[in-house]
């Protein structure tokens, strides 16, 4: 009997759909909005900072390591040990720096010995005229030393100087390439880490390592709290001015998507009351016959409800169809990436969506509530 009921109960909320078609259409279009909008932003927000970590990296590194305490240099095994503690799936380069004074045509600079292909990782702002050093006998220079020594690719130039035991050395190197920073590279020579190491007489040290790691600010904040806290010469250091920046930027998008998700499910909430209360309107003899047969105030509301939970449901289906295009459009014009999709974002869009529904249509169920039946049947 009980199902028998329920199977009338659904018949009669389609029937009662069906029948106002074109205002329903209205109030369906209205939440299918809302719903896209509702997941395309919240999608966006689980992704966005990933996309914009990824986007920061190319501004340089967020993470630095420098000798600690009385060190002057970081041992190589050192730093492959602290490497070890950071999360592997977080890194994205690591590049390891040493640097010397050198002279260049006479010309006293500061040299960089380095990994190039990470540098490339952690620095890829980094502008090539010209190619990367791939012998040890060939060296990137900056591009205010090439106006300084008026050198170019594919010209040699002398590299003098001492090394630590202040012993000096003079070698004839290959210029592959100039580097453009805008920065500090700017006024140094690079060259591979062997040859600097030739140069230099040692090898197993190093001045420096940028990191470039896809971790919001706290993140890497607990990350170098764990490396000061385990590592004895080694001192890792945020990058302020790139953490600060991609904090802030992601904090403020984050309050412009909220606010905007917000003001779609407020004009959903509303559209959806406007068209329930016409219906209302609408069935005020329908609704005074129901009571005056014996339906209680009760069951007339309850059936609106129903009538908005029906429509919040379809229009979160449309809406969440809807908004997974909407989101990867949206990654697609801006990051040229594909979105990350959370699959359990769409039952929690069809929850929402049923959710502000049910609070538009309870306005206009007390509405419904409130017809009396003698005054209705008697035209009034």
């Amino acid at each position: 009997m009980r199902n028998s009921n329920r199977i009338f109960m659904v018949k009669m909320l389609l029937n009662s759909l069906l029948r106002r078609r074109s205002r329903i259409a209205v109030a369906l279009i209205g939440i299918a909005i809302g719903a896209t909008v509702l997941l395309g932003m919240i999608t966006l927000c689980y992704d966005v900072p990933r996309q914009l970590g990824q986007e920061f990296r190319s501004y340089g590194a967020n993470m630095i390591f420098m000798p600690a305490g009385r060190a002057t240099s970081l041992s190589l095994d050192d730093v492959n040990l602290a490497l070890a503690l950071l999360p592997a799936e977080k890194i994205l380069g690591a590049t390891v720096y040493r640097y010397a004074s050198a002279r260049i045509n006479l010309q006293p600079l500061t040299a960089a010995g380095t990994d190039f292909t990470q540098a490339a990782q952690t620095s890829p702002f980094w502008k090539i005229d010209g190619r990367l050093p791939s012998q040890d006998n060939e060296i990137l220079i900056g591009a205010d030393v090439a106006e300084l020594t008026q050198l170019a690719p594919g010209m040699s130039a002398l590299v003098s100087g001492r090394n630590k035991n202040r012993v000096g050395f003079n070698r004839p190197m290959l210029i592959s390439g100039i580097v453009s920073s805008g920065g500090a590279e700017d006024g140094f020579i690079f060259m591979n880490m062997p040859a600097m190491e030739s140069l230099q007489g040692n090898s197993g040290e190093a001045d420096m390592v940028e990191l470039s790691l896809t971790a919001n600010e706290e993140e890497l904040g607990n990350i170098a709290a764990a490396i000061n806290g385990s590592m004895i010469n080694i001192k890792a250091q945020l990058v302020k001015r790139i953490t600060r920046s991609e904090a802030s930027v992601l904090s403020k998008l984050e309050s412009l998507v909220y606010l905007v998700t917000a003001v779609v499910l407020l004009l959903t909430m509303i559209c959806v009351a406007t068209t329930m209360m016409t219906i209302v309107m609408e069935r005020r003899k329908e609704i005074g016959l129901k009571k005056a047969i014996g339906a209680d105030s009760k069951n007339v509301g309850r059936e609106f409800l129903a009538e908005g939970l029906i429509m919040g449901i379809t229009g979160g289906l449309i809406g969440s169809v809807c908004g997974l295009i909407f989101a990867q459009l949206i990654s697609d014009s801006v990051f040229a990436r594909s979105i990350n999709i959370e699959i359990y974002l769409i039952p929690l869009t069809l929850i929402i969506s049923g959710i502000v529904t049910v609070l538009a249509c309870l306005v206009p169920a007390r509405r419904a509530m409130d017809v009396e039946p003698s005054v209705v049947l008697r035209g009034e």
